[in-house]
């Protein structure tokens, strides 16, 4: 609909009528030669954008995320696109609820380009109920629903903190994992808004640890009266941006973890060579390009992630790895309010001997196989394929009672989907791990409701390769 708006503001230009509803070029009194120009040249050219709406935001951040300037030339052929481009530009931010984009004061065939803003609620303070499991369905089915292994805390969250972009968390947390963490990122640190800085302390202990894995189920071990497990993370992180799809980041991070002498016991290999404590730096490249219609929940466009990394500098080298990632999807609109989604995700490690806590692949965080969700596979390697052909169902918005007007509508999409996944782990020591060093494939079907603050509850019926079924719920977005 908003589309189909600019396309009509832009027929409404070529006929000398400004957005305001006043004759095009109306303020200098030449009006009708301004029209004429307007007609015969076809285009446009930026003479100042203009910000309006933001109380909290700079205006110069907003500006560097729109990808024009003044004096550069539209052709009204493609203005409506232009503007629906800037506009998407300023949400993938996630700094406002919303933006509308415009054209005013026409002067000749030149004009102001004018967005409007809504800023979104920046200071959070929420608790924290969180599932010490990979997923509910791990959680509700394999391990009881029981409320011990829940995480409760207050997660605290200052976003766009000086109107820079950028954000504060602290985290407090109790219950299966005790984690105490505070980390800081600024995006942009000089006058060419291109270098931003970022830091992160964090602090975590266990009473249980997950020390193996056989038949590919994860194995733990518990102590009420001691804890087995203690992290310490401390990091750096930089980044540069020149334009506006394209990131490159760097991460140094130092790791500290030491683990009771039970559980090194039980599994000599768990840090490795039966220690009871590691060290290491932990040196990440990473590069991500985003081109698409939302960086949130994309339906059109493409996604790369590339990163290099080594673990292991200098003397602090107790896990020592060298390894690259690539995360790869693109989307199509194939079909009114239909769309169809190709991706992958891969990983190779070497060299392929790492103890136990450096052999995560297949069902930990964003790299499982929908259908395989009670399973992991262990390994250093790994590829997963993914597709899914989604149909928008319904759009619509809601109005919250009691809520101050500027949030008390909330947008809503339901989309149905089909969808298949295959992918392979390779292990150099795969024990009795019937899914390792083995293709796998699974598929189903789901429902995706999405919602505006980055939310969305995936409802997924899935199948795998053994013939299992399930029902899997899952609020992360997915490929």
């Amino acid at each position: 609909m908003l589309r189909c708006c600019y396309y009509l503001l832009g027929i409404i230009c070529l006929l000398g009528i400004g957005l305001s509803g006043t004759a095009a070029g109306r303020s200098g009194g030449e009006g009708e030669g301004a029209t004429a120009l307007v007609q015969d040249s076809g285009y446009l050219v930026v003479r100042n954008i203009i910000i309006i709406g933001n109380k909290k935001t700079r205006t110069s951040i907003i500006l560097r995320e729109i990808s024009t300037v003044p004096g550069d030339t539209i052709y009204l052929k493609d203005l409506a696109e232009t503007l629906e481009e800037r506009r998407k530009q300023l949400l993938n931010t996630s700094l406002f609820l919303n933006v509308t984009a415009n054209v005013k004061n026409w002067d000749g065939n030149s004009a102001d380009l004018v967005f409007e803003v809504w800023e979104r609620w920046y200071t959070f303070a929420f608790p924290i109920f969180k599932l010490a499991d990979r997923n509910f369905n791990q959680w509700w089915v394999e391990k009881g629903h029981k409320f011990n292994r829940l995480n409760l805390g207050v997660k605290g969250m200052q976003e766009n903190l000086t109107g820079r972009n950028d954000g504060l968390d602290a985290t407090l947390q109790f219950g299966y994992t005790q984690k105490i963490s505070l980390a800081y990122n600024l995006p942009y640190i000089d006058k060419g808004f291109r270098h931003g800085l970022g830091i992160l302390f964090s602090y975590s202990r266990n009473r249980e640890v997950n020390n193996l894995t056989s038949n590919n189920k994860q194995q733990f071990f518990k102590k009420d009266d001691e804890y087995l497990r203690q992290a310490y993370v401390i990091g750096l992180r930089y980044s540069y941006r020149k334009a506006i799809n394209a990131r490159h980041q760097v991460f140094l991070n130092y790791n500290y973890e030491k683990v009771a002498d039970s559980v090194a016991i039980l599994n000599p290999d768990y840090l490795g060579k039966g220690r009871t404590s590691v060290r290491f730096l932990d040196l990440t490249y990473r590069f991500t390009y985003i081109k698409a219609d939302s960086w949130i929940y994309p339906l059109k466009g493409i996604s790369i992630s590339g990163e290099a990394g080594k673990r292991g500098i200098g003397p602090l080298s107790d896990i020592d790895d060298v390894r690259f990632r690539l995360n790869f999807t693109r989307y199509w609109q194939v079909h009114r309010k239909t769309f169809l989604s190709l991706g992958m995700r891969s990983q190779v490690k070497f060299s392929a001997d790492q103890p136990y806590i450096n052999q995560q692949a297949l069902g930990y965080g964003d790299d499982y196989l929908r259908g395989l969700e009670y399973y992991v596979v262990d390994g250093t390697s790994f590829a997963i394929l993914k597709s899914t052909l989604r149909q928008e169902l319904v759009s619509f918005k809601i109005k919250l009672p009691i809520v101050p007007k500027k949030f008390n509508t909330v947008p809503v999409r339901i989309l149905a989907k089909t969808f298949g996944d295959a992918g392979y782990a390779y292990s150099k020591f795969p024990g009795n791990g019937f899914l390792n060093n083995r293709f796998l494939y699974t598929g189903g079907i789901g429902i995706d409701i999405v919602s505006f603050y980055d939310t969305c509850l995936r409802i997924e019926y899935s199948v795998n390769q053994l013939g299992q079924k399930g029902l899997f719920l899952h609020t992360s977005v997915d490929m």
